[in-house]
């Protein structure tokens, strides 16, 4: 099975490129970058792992390097079999801790909608679209067995939460929410245009609410990632077996 493995910048598809022998992001074992027509930066090919992405911030922008790439992939022949939105986010206190790993049962649009007089409404109250996407719940399953990442819903959004105002209304909004980040709901929208099961892996570089850049904990949030796609590769295996044998 052909995994693409999206990012947002160049540091978070490193961090996924470190877990995969033969694989280092810098040097002359970094993999085969692979240009693709309608992307700014080459996937790269890793010698014993999945596909890898940089494809930009922003739900989408995401959204359009990832659709380019699945479909670059399907017109070659070689079409993919999952997609996994990956990097770094913010955490919702206490539940998901800095360093933990988050991965989405529910991949939701947090800010999709519009405000009114009463409050947010979501699009799908308007009557457009969705605003979440649920990846394949046997593989949420093995992939938290295996990496020891807590399930729960990760949310989207076009701005990052900045104030704990802001923190509290997305908890009341989304009670089952662990963390946000900028990127996730775009891949899924691509995937799902493709017909491609999805998955969302964050590790927690900070508190969702108000910006303290001291607190963030990036490297080790880098690190936490790194440990987790190299317990990834046979949690996808043993789902890809269950997913076969289901059919």
């Amino acid at each position: 099975m052909r995994v693409l493995v999206a990012t947002a910048v160049p540091a978070e598809r490193d961090a996924v490129a470190h877990a995969f022998p033969g694989s280092g992001a810098h040097g002359p074992d970094t993999g085969t970058e692979i240009p693709v027509p309608g992307l700014r930066a080459p996937l790269l090919r890793t010698p014993a792992g999945p596909e890898l992405l940089a494809a930009g911030v922003g739900p989408a922008l995401a959204a359009a390097s990832t659709a380019t790439a699945l479909t670059a992939a399907a017109l070659a022949g070689r079409p993919y079999g999952l997609v996994v939105s990956a990097g770094i986010a913010g955490g919702f206190a206490p539940r998901a801790p800095l360093g933990s790993l988050v991965v989405a049962d529910a991949i939701t649009a947090a800010d999709l909608g519009a405000e009114t007089a009463d409050g947010f409404v979501p699009v799908t109250a308007l009557g457009f679209g969705t605003v979440t996407h649920r990846p394949p719940a046997a593989l949420v399953t093995a992939v938290a067995l295996a990496t020891g990442a807590l399930p729960g819903t990760v949310l989207t959004v076009s701005t990052v939460t900045g104030t704990a105002s802001r923190a509290a209304d997305l908890r009341d909004a989304h009670p089952d929410a662990l963390a946000e980040a900028m990127e996730g709901f775009g891949v899924a929208e691509a995937a799902a245009a493709h017909g491609v099961p999805v998955l969302e892996l964050r590790a927690v570089s900070n508190a969702v609410g108000p910006r303290d850049r001291a607190a963030w904990r990036v490297p080790d949030a880098l690190a936490a990632l790194t440990e987790g796609f190299g317990k990834l590769v046979p949690a996808l295996e043993s789902w890809k077996r269950y997913d076969d044998d289901a059919r």
